[in-house]
């Protein structure tokens, strides 16, 4: 904190009015320059993966085949509005909700590892 406050020293003069007025408008641009740095380091990249992950889930359609976020891979039997019907076995076929889906696989692709940013 204290090299902050010498950065914001070092260019106010050394005496009189002015150098509180000085240090106040760089601070208050150090302040803005933070606050952009913050948006387009975190919450820019954040909002673009959400958007690509609601276009993937709005994407899912019957036949694809999909892996959840719990492991196991299946074949999408029935899409509905808020879930997806997902056959994982012969015979075995479970109800899902979109968010469950981390993945849509091509015929015989395997899943990737997931990065964790």
């Amino acid at each position: 904190m204290t090299w902050m406050y010498e950065l914001a020293m070092m260019g106010a003069p050394a005496g009189g009015e002015g150098a509180g007025q000085n240090s106040s408008i760089f601070m208050f641009v150090w302040l803005g320059l933070m606050v952009a740095l913050f948006y387009f380091m975190l919450i820019r990249p954040q909002k673009r993966r959400e958007k690509e992950r609601q276009a993937l889930l709005s994407a899912v359609k019957t036949g694809d085949r999909v892996l959840f976020g719990g492991g196991f891979l299946g074949v999408v039997a029935n899409v509905k509005e808020k879930t997806l019907v997902v056959k994982i076995a012969d015979n075995v076929k479970v109800e899902i909700v979109r968010g469950a889906v981390s993945q849509v696989l091509d015929k015989g692709e395997m899943p990737e590892e997931e990065t964790k940013a």
